[in-house]
């Protein structure tokens, strides 16, 4: 009996080829084989919402080639990911596969990892198509594709052609243009900070810094160098004495391990990965990884999950780990359980090593750099989940000035745990401090003002967006690196020193969505149909139901916008060098751009000048921004190319490159 296994990729298949041997046929479906169709709707909208299908282009040798294999086979085992895009997949690969002439049986194969005893019990214990999770699946790329068919025309009538809409990115560049605007806005407010130097009359050189937050027992606030000073004044006449001394031990919990959030998160804060590049060296790790006489073998667990639970046996193997080489007083006497947000698939395991024996260092040899670095970070984040909290004992003094309080605290770590094996840095800075008795008197030394003003809130980062549209309920785990991925390339969003800056694109096709589409782009909104999806998987809700709930309220709002919405012309007072008619503002993908109002008669068109001379001596070009293809933004020589000056900042005219607003 031939058996015939289906996977998505090509590394993938030869890991599961190794470990199933020759009585398997192991072939790689290259992702999606089957979509809708790209240039029509591909959605019966009147009937129900029935789908249309199509080959997805340049997948129709690969569909042939499964076709013969099939029929050559007995059994076809359908192993893609355990995901609903996995499940999506084998359905379409069982009905585009199915052969009229001979009854061939379609089983499915779930596993969490790749490894020889995991895939061996997966195809012992194999399973149907879960029917639900693929109507989850097919409601998502519906309500996509009803988004990007209908509102991506009204962005081209208004703004430009070539723009595109999407439901769950649009939302996520809506936080983003909030932020941006927050900072625009924001007006910094002065406020001023008084602390003591003091110091222990018991001790010749022992000195302590208290700040100053109460008078008559409230907090104060301190706006400008007036009050300041005058308050100094009241301080250099008092006398201090330590009104209280409050000392407690503080515990610090290990961390859950990862879900797939966190460790895009993590691995941003920590290695300045991409989400994008995160999820791709994950893939790497959990699909195989040769080991020398070993193989391929998959190194950690499936990237692509909202759960924080651990396999027992894979808990197993933590504890005895630590106990063994860290030591029993670093194990505690059960296993620490997580608990996983309402959405998150149970069935399904965290982010963790497949064999915690399998230590970094041993494997670095057989990683890349960056593989190295992901992997290490997975496997102490996922030991350290298991091992006991941190102590520390902290202390609070209290210092009174007459009717003025001050403040002053500090820890101590007094036991490591956790911390033995993973740290975040600027967390384990501890303040020491003397120990000074209740009712002791100090001296003062000096009093110490500082100015200081409130600063705009940050822009997001890469991490901060998806904390951010995690907690809100924005998308699911197969979705958050697309999204800032996708912003960029449609230049809705572009990169700046870490950090996620809107350009006057994204603000501007915001400004649209928001008027006309309050609701659809409303992040309750759009949170509540991510839970609707959930309901489809869990079996609760039919997925045509789902589809209901948002194409009715989307319809009205449609038909207003498409009868509304006309196109924006902004004048200039700069006239064609061709035919003489007034110049407009028009715009396109890549931004804003000088057009005559005579087109398509006078097709003149030129970018917008920034104002700035060129650098370079012999030319008399001026600087025009400019976007690349991944979206980083530059300037460079209107006379392009004769001239190739570029700038990643927009010089001063004397030469000296002008600082950006982080």
């Amino acid at each position: 009996m031939k058996k015939l296994v289906i996977v998505e990729s090509p590394t993938k298949a030869r890991t599961i080829g190794r470990i199933l041997g020759k009585e398997f046929v192991v072939y790689s479906s290259m992702g999606h084989i089957i979509d809708l169709p790209r240039r029509k709707i591909g959605v019966d909208i009147d009937a129900n919402f029935i789908p249309t299908y199509v080959v997805i282009p340049g997948k129709k040798k690969i569909l042939t080639q499964l076709k013969k294999e099939v029929k050559n086979s007995d059994i076809v085992y359908l192993a893609t990911d355990q995901d609903r895009e996995g499940e999506a997949i084998s359905w379409h690969l069982r009905d585009r596969l199915q052969d009229k002439k001979k009854t061939l049986e379609f089983l499915r194969v779930v596993f969490h990892e790749i490894t020889p005893q995991a895939i061996k019990e997966a195809f012992a214990a194999t399973e149907h198509i879960d029917e639900n999770r693929v109507n989850a699946q097919q409601a998502r790329r519906i309500l996509d594709r009803i988004v990007g068919y209908f509102l991506s025309p009204l962005l081209w009538k208004k703004v430009a052609k070539g723009l595109s809409a999407g439901r769950v990115q649009s939302v996520a560049l809506k936080l983003i243009v909030q932020r941006e605007r927050q900072i625009q806005s924001f007006i910094p407010q002065e406020y001023w900070k008084i602390e003591a130097l003091l110091k222990r009359k018991k001790e010749k050189f022992e000195e302590i810094t208290a700040e100053l937050i109460k008078y008559e027992n409230k907090k104060i606030d301190l706006n400008n160098k007036e009050h300041s000073s005058e308050i100094i004044e009241e301080l250099q006449k008092e006398d201090y004495i330590v009104s209280s001394v409050n000392k407690k031990e503080k515990r610090r919990n290990p961390y859950a391990p990862f879900i797939t959030s966190t460790l895009q998160q993590e691995a941003f804060n920590k290695l300045k990965f991409t989400t994008r590049k995160t999820m791709l060296i994950a893939q790497q790790l959990y699909e195989g990884i040769e080991l020398g006489d070993e193989g391929p073998i998959g190194l950690i667990t499936y990237m692509r999950t909202d759960s924080v639970r651990i396999a027992d046996v894979a808990l197993n193997q933590l504890r005895r780990f630590i106990g063994d080489n860290c030591g029993h007083e670093y194990l505690p006497a059960k296993p620490h359980v997580y608990k996983s947000k309402k959405s998150a698939q149970e069935a399904h395991e965290a982010i963790r090593p497949t064999s915690i024996d399998r230590r970094p260092q041993e494997l670095e040899k057989h990683l890349s750099p960056d593989q190295y670095k992901l992997y290490e970070l997975i496997w102490k984040r996922a030991m350290a989940s298991q091992m006991k909290p941190a102590l520390y004992l902290t202390s609070t003094i209290e210092i009174t000035a007459g009717k003025y309080l001050l403040a002053l605290s500090g820890s101590v770590l007094i036991f490591n745990g956790f911390l033995k094996i993973y740290k975040e840095e600027g967390k384990e800075e501890l303040k020491l401090i003397p120990a000074v008795e209740k009712g002791e008197k100090l001296d003062l030394l000096k009093l110490l003002p500082s100015q200081h003003f409130t600063r705009p809130p940050a822009r997001y980062s890469e991490s901060s967006l998806v904390k951010d549209l995690e907690e809100k309920g924005i998308g699911r785990p197969s979705t958050y690196a697309p999204i800032v991925h996708t912003l960029i390339m449609r230049n809705y969003i572009r990169r700046e020193k870490g950090y996620l800056a809107c350009t006057e694109l994204g603000m501007k096709v915001i400004d649209i969505l928001v008027e006309y589409f309050p609701n659809i782009i409303n992040v309750t909104f759009t949170a509540t149909m991510e839970e609707e999806l959930d309901k489809v998987e869990e079996g609760s809700m039919k997925w045509d139901q789902a589809l209901r709930d948002f194409y009715v309220p989307f319809q009205k709002k449609l038909a207003y916008a498409q009868t509304n919405l006309k196109k924006e012309v902004i004048q200039t007072d700069q006239n064609c060098e061709q035919c003489g008619r007034p110049m407009v503002i028009k715009w396109s993908r890549t931004g804003k751009f000088l057009s005559c109002s005579g087109f398509p008669e006078c097709r003149n068109a030129k970018s917008i000048s920034s104002g700035v001379k060129c650098p370079n001596k012999d030319c008399d070009g001026e600087l025009i921004q400019r976007s690349s293809r991944r979206g980083m933004r530059f300037y460079g020589c209107s006379k392009y190319p004769e001239c190739t000056f570029l700038s990643k900042t927009l010089p001063k005219e004397d030469g000296a490159a002008e600082e950006e607003t982080p």
